[in-house]
């Protein structure tokens, strides 16, 4: 998973970011609010660890930002050395999902990065079918199916497409497919997310008759709604 970490300790956020690198996420780390707000205005992250103290703003001001202007509602791991029931309040209540007090364990860090994606993400792991109509992806063949007729996919379209409808109603920045479908840096430009879109919306037949429209956002990436989303946006 993609995970930024807002951490102005450059000890502090080089070792959370060593954990989530050898435990298999991508790990972005920022060390004032306003990098890290910059950030999340054009990348799209899967979680957030936020530390309290920052020398621009505070932990629960960034918060109560990302509240306000994500338009997902992103897991967020708070971390900091107070340890004050009234602080504790005031972090969740500013609409953290978790709160750990520093210093900070390897062990129950990941086990609670682990839960809170868990909650917040879509896991079809166990189950070969994943169905989003007129859309069927057989996961376990790698196969899908527009109106029940079979549509030929390559590799990556297919990878590309299971992420869209996985995320529906999210807006995904190409960085972020990039390194999800292609596992490219997010600095690497490119014109293949573009092309892939492209042809799989073709290929597919995603359009509004059909209960579906992938747009394409200006600077930013992709958003795929369905009608019920269209028709009360």
């Amino acid at each position: 998973m993609r995970i930024a970490v807002l951490e102005d300790d450059p000890a502090q956020q080089e070792l959370i970011c060593c954990w989530l690198t050898e435990s298999a996420h991508e790990c972005h780390g920022y060390q004032s609010g306003n990098t890290c707000r910059d950030a999340l205005r054009r990348e799209t992250f899967d979680l957030l660890i936020v530390d309290w103290n920052l020398p621009d703003t505070s932990g629960p001001e960034v918060v109560v930002w990302v509240r306000e202007n994500l338009d997902w509602n992103i897991p967020i791991l708070f971390t900091t050395s107070r340890d004050r029931e009234e602080d504790i309040v005031h972090a969740l209540q500013s609409g953290a999902d978790d709160y750990m007090t520093k210093p900070i364990k390897r062990g129950e860090t990941m086990a609670r990065i682990s839960a809170l994606l868990r909650r917040a993400l879509p896991d079809n792991a166990d189950n070969e079918l994943y169905s989003c109509p007129p859309f069927e992806f057989d996961l376990h063949n790698q196969q899908v199916t527009v109106d029940d007729q079979a549509v030929s996919l390559t590799h990556k379209e297919f990878q590309l497409a299971l992420l869209l409808f996985h995320n529906s109603g999210r807006l995904l920045s190409r960085s972020y497919i990039l390194e999800n479908v292609w596992g490219v840096r997010s600095e690497i430009s490119t014109r293949t997310v573009d092309t892939h879109v492209s042809r799989l919306r073709n290929k597919l037949g995603i359009r509004p008759d059909r209960g579906w429209r992938l747009n394409a956002v200006y600077h930013h990436g992709y958003r795929l709604e369905t009608a019920e989303l269209l028709e009360t946006g």
